[in-house]
């Protein structure tokens, strides 16, 4: 019984001066906190997505604190809004940024994309993508497996099984850049975020020539060119085989849709321009004679020639004599004598 009373009473003396050491090693290399960081993490949306480039919020609220020059912090989730409040509470100048929205770059669905060969393996983007080209031709396009899809912790992008392609909700998505990440194609985008969820962009990344692309996706780019010389406002470029159509020049004319012959341009939330009809060419107009010929005088009527007279026989010349008759001799006949 002593024993065990004593083994009691040593463990809690023990403990006792744990407690103590611990509370002195505390008070010496303890940290001070702004108490503000606590306040902005409150303030911050708390998705810990990583969309703002630190692991959680709590992160992000330290480097808002932290930081004199916050333009270059934004937090993808709060927007704009979220990004005034912080601002004004610790009194530092925040950079506006427009809001963005996940855009999915490839337009080859089942029926303009056939499949030449099946996949077993996981059914993973990038274990299928570090493997081989895919189960299509094209080497640049999705593979359909949704990595996207687990990476959205915000429930906005799916899979279509019509399509084989991943589809974003705009208004779920808060362009926190994950499926960005995700995709190793690269063919997710965050691009500007139009009213009415509107947008013109190329659905294709691939940079094979015309040849190429054709045989293995009927929606791809081209790069024929012909988008780039009808926009008049200078917001596309063909690079490597590809158009790309810079959302912060363009004016949503919808002049290039009607131009591209393959449709790899795509229109998201308006109405196709009307073709124009094709009018026949003019006819060429004649030739207009130079200035300086003078005009032809005027016909003069015709006068009346009176009828020539006969034309009378050639005179005919008395031959000469001909010589051979003077040059012959003369051949005499001598008498016969009579008896």
């Amino acid at each position: 019984m002593q024993v065990l009373l004593y083994t009691i009473l040593t463990l809690c003396v023990l403990g006792i001066l744990a407690a103590v050491v611990l509370y002195f090693v505390a008070q010496k290399f303890r940290v001070e906190e702004d108490p503000r960081i606590d306040e902005v993490e409150k303030m911050l949306p708390g998705a810990n997505c990583g969309g703002c480039g630190f692991a959680g919020c709590r992160g992000m609220a330290d480097a808002l604190v932290k930081r004199d020059d916050i333009s270059e912090l934004f937090c993808p989730v709060g927007g704009g809004d979220c990004m005034k409040a912080i601002a004004a509470y610790l009194g530092k100048a925040a950079a506006e940024k427009q809001p963005e929205v996940a855009t999915v770059r490839c337009g080859g669905t089942c029926e303009k994309r056939p499949r030449t060969n099946d996949y077993n393996g996981v059914r993973s983007c990038a274990v299928a993508s570090s493997l081989y080209v895919g189960e299509t031709a094209c080497a640049f396009g999705c593979l359909g497996f949704g990595d996207c899809v687990v990476a959205c912790a915000f429930d906005a992008i799916h899979i279509n099984p019509a399509t084989g392609l991943p589809e974003v909700d705009p208004e779920k998505c808060t362009a926190c850049g994950a499926c960005v990440k995700a995709c190793p194609r690269m063919i997710i985008e965050l691009r500007k975020k139009w009213p009415k969820n509107r947008a013109v962009y190329v659905s294709c990344v691939s940079k094979e020539k015309g040849a190429a692309v054709m045989k293995a996706c009927k929606a791809g780019c081209i790069g024929c060119g012909k988008c780039e010389k009808v926009c008049t406002f200078g917001a596309i470029t063909v690079e490597n085989n590809l158009a790309y159509i810079d959302p912060q020049k363009c004016k949503l004319c919808r002049k290039c849709v009607n131009e591209c012959p393959t449709g790899a341009i795509r229109l998201v939330g308006m109405d196709p321009l009307p073709k124009e009809p094709k009018t026949p060419a003019a006819p060429a107009a004649p030739k207009t004679a130079p200035a300086a010929e003078k005009p032809a005088p005027a016909a003069k009527e015709p006068v009346k020639e009176a009828p020539a007279a006969p034309k009378a026989a050639p005179a005919v010349k008395p031959e000469a004599p001909k010589a051979v008759e003077a040059a012959e001799p003369k051949q005499t006949v001598a008498p016969v004598e009579k008896s």
